[in-house]
């Protein structure tokens, strides 16, 4: 069910402390951690504690939360002392997404070219 952890997804076994992740920030709605496999100097991702499976059923389903993934990724980076940065949400295995919980990577301390990938 939208919303509920799910005992097969690995992002859900880090909010409930099950997987030990790096953690950066956590709110009443949201965790910030550190890939394990980062693309950048900082590669930080941001997801919610509730389960969704992209970025766009969380955002239809609880507006509020979506907007806390975008303001804590602003935050995390602030922390993190980057001047630029990209926020990036793959959407689907076509794209990239290999964990189907919605969450927002954040990744900066170097240059990044445009386009991606």
């Amino acid at each position: 069910m939208r919303g509920e952890p799910q005992d097969d997804c690995l992002f859900c076994k880090i909010v409930a402390g099950h997987i030990p992740a790096t953690l950066v920030r956590e709110t009443g709605t949201t965790v910030a951690f550190r890939d394990i496999n980062p693309q950048a100097p900082t590669h930080i991702l941001v997801i919610p504690k509730a389960h969704y499976p992209d970025a766009a059923s969380l955002a239809a389903a609880e507006p509020a939360v979506a907007a806390d993934v975008l303001r804590d990724v602003g935050e995390v980076a602030a922390e993190e002392k980057l001047d630029s940065y990209r926020v990036v949400f793959n959407t689907g295995s076509g794209a990239g997404q290999t964990v189907f919980h919605a969450h927002a990577h954040l990744l900066g301390g170097r240059g990044l070219q445009w386009p991606p990938g």
